[in-house]
């Protein structure tokens, strides 16, 4: 790929992210919000299916924007909500937080 059909793309990626933003932190606000129940024992099954589903649409998304650290957390949450048991639950608090900081710079 030359260099100009490099930088279209690049800002193709960079207009996309952009555009996603706004949904992007409401997945995030939600994750948040996911983990804070599961830390308190308030978890629902509801909450846990939304999660699951936007924690593998992250996981699969994110290393396309360049936010591979993102994707590998957001799978780690991924695989918690699919088969939740209350020792892993406890963690999600801090792989919420480590997912936000791993897209700080785009934030």
């Amino acid at each position: 790929m030359d260099k100009k059909t490099e930088a279209k793309v690049d800002d193709l990626i960079a207009g996309l992210w952009k555009k996603n933003l706004p949904s992007l932190r409401e997945r995030l606000d939600l994750l948040d919000r996911t983990a804070a129940e599961a830390s308190s024992g308030a978890l629902t099954e509801t909450s846990r299916a939304e999660a699951h589903s936007i924690a593998h649409k992250l996981a699969g998304n994110l290393g396309m924007f360049g936010y591979p650290k993102g994707s590998e957390v957001a799978s780690k949450m991924e695989h918690i909500l699919k088969e939740p048991t209350p020792d892993k639950l406890v963690t999600l608090a801090n792989l919420a937080t480590e997912l936000r900081q791993s897209l700080a710079a785009g934030l």
